[in-house]
């Protein structure tokens, strides 16, 4: 046992003054940051100064109630969003006037126009500008040009317009999620999804920096041959034993510094504390999924030869554990689905599943037993293989080892 503690100790300290190590310390927080919690930002937030907006209308019905619904959206509180101008003009052609808009649009002198033209019953609106990919501009415009439409139409069939909108008005449903207490949670399903994400991103994310120290550690030490003086001192099984201990410290103490880091933003609101909710379970399977694949990992860097390999291995592994996010939408909307039971029992996907479904809905104890119980076993078994594999891998050099060279590995004893 103190031969497994000097290697997790020394594989500890090692790691932890790596540039590596220091630089996903704070880029993993920013990555996840930057995909999660940044767009949530950007989309709601206006931009620095007024757009100048203009609008073709040659039937005058609709630039009031157009510009009546446009002074909604404001800057800082008070800034309008938007300035509309009129650009109808009488006795100009739609044509000629779209031309002489397209103009000022290509000069700079406004951010886009709207153009509003009717064919019978059937309206046409287009919006033309260097830039009209902006969704929340374009969904605003045709907002509030329905919304004057509307108004119009109703003033004209001689109904009252506020009364109506109070009819059709629609009623926001909330989620609330109970559970066996009866104790209400509300979440919505950007929340669930964005909370669920942020945590399958941090465990890839850990899982891919820690197991690819690890192998980077265990290629170096047979190219130098290290590990003959290593072996010498200690059993395989010891130095095994120690790496996957001393990597696991070491994501131990990433995590309590990105939990303090996510406490700090819970604070201020950026992450919301019903992320925070089953934060118990969820660290036994984060902490039983680094577990499964770190020792998958040390089994892949004891029988490859160089780096270029071990990266190609561990690709494949990285899609596996990758895969819950590709079906993380219909695992929110129907975590019961047999696509998603089955995901939940194979190891390399369990951790992930589950913890998308303890954000989702109230895992029965019974399913936490059995989840657990597969990981656990699964860890043991994956341990023993590798350590089999490892004490004659890591003294190998050359071709890697097919299939069946591997099998009798496993086998000698």
């Amino acid at each position: 046992m103190r031969k497994i503690l000097t290697v997790a100790r020394w594989e500890f300290a090692e790691k932890v003054k790596t540039k590596s190590f220091l630089i996903s310390l704070l880029l993993t927080p920013a990555i996840i940051i930057a995909f999660t919690i940044l767009p949530a930002l950007l989309a709601g937030s206006e931009g620095d100064s007024t757009e100048v907006v203009g609008l073709i209308d040659q039937s005058g019905l609709f630039f009031n109630n157009i510009k009546a619904e446009l002074e909604q959206y404001q800057i800082d509180g008070y800034q309008p969003a938007y300035l509309l101008v009129n650009f109808s003009t009488t006795g100009i052609s739609l044509q000629e006037l779209k031309k002489e808009a397209d103009s000022m649009v290509i000069k700079g002198n406004i951010e886009g126009y709207l153009a509003v033209s009717r064919n019978g019953e059937n309206y046409k609106l287009e919006y033309r500008s260097m830039n009209p990919g902006n969704l929340k501009h374009t969904k605003r415009f045709e907002k509030a040009f329905n919304n004057a439409r509307i108004k119009f139409e109703l003033n004209s069939s001689g109904l009252d317009p506020e009364v109506v909108g109070s009819i059709l008005s629609n009623v926001d449903l909330k989620e609330i999620r109970l559970d066996k207490s009866g104790k209400e949670n509300e979440s919505g399903f950007l929340e669930i999804f964005f909370t669920s994400f942020i945590f399958i991103m941090i465990l890839v994310l850990v899982i891919l920096t820690s197991g690819g120290m690890l192998i980077r550690s265990v290629v170096e030490e047979k190219s130098n041959r290290l590990i003959e003086i290593l072996v010498s001192s200690c059993t395989p099984e010891e130095l095994l034993t120690g790496k996957i201990l001393g990597l696991s410290s070491l994501a131990l103490f990433q995590l309590l510094i990105w939990s303090t880091f996510g406490a700090a933003l819970s604070g201020y609101n950026m992450i919301p504390a019903s992320a925070f909710n089953n934060i118990g379970p969820m660290f036994i399977y984060f902490i039983l999924g680094f577990l499964l694949y770190t020792a998958l990992f040390v089994g892949i860097g004891s029988i490859v030869n160089t780096e270029q390999e071990a990266q190609q291995v561990t690709g494949y592994l990285s899609l596996l554990l990758l895969m819950p996010v590709v079906f993380a939408i219909s695992t929110i909307e129907n975590p019961d689905s047999e696509l998603v039971k089955v995901l939940t029992y194979i190891p390399l996907t369990t951790p992930a599943v589950m913890l998308l479904k303890l954000n989702i809905k109230l895992v029965p104890l019974q399913e936490l037993i059995i989840t657990v119980s597969v990981l656990l076993f699964s860890i043991i078994l994956i341990v023993y293989i590798t350590a089999r594999i490892f004490r004659i891998g890591i003294l190998s050099y050359g071709k890697a080892p097919n299939v069946k060279q591997l099998i009798q590995w496993i086998k000698e004893k």
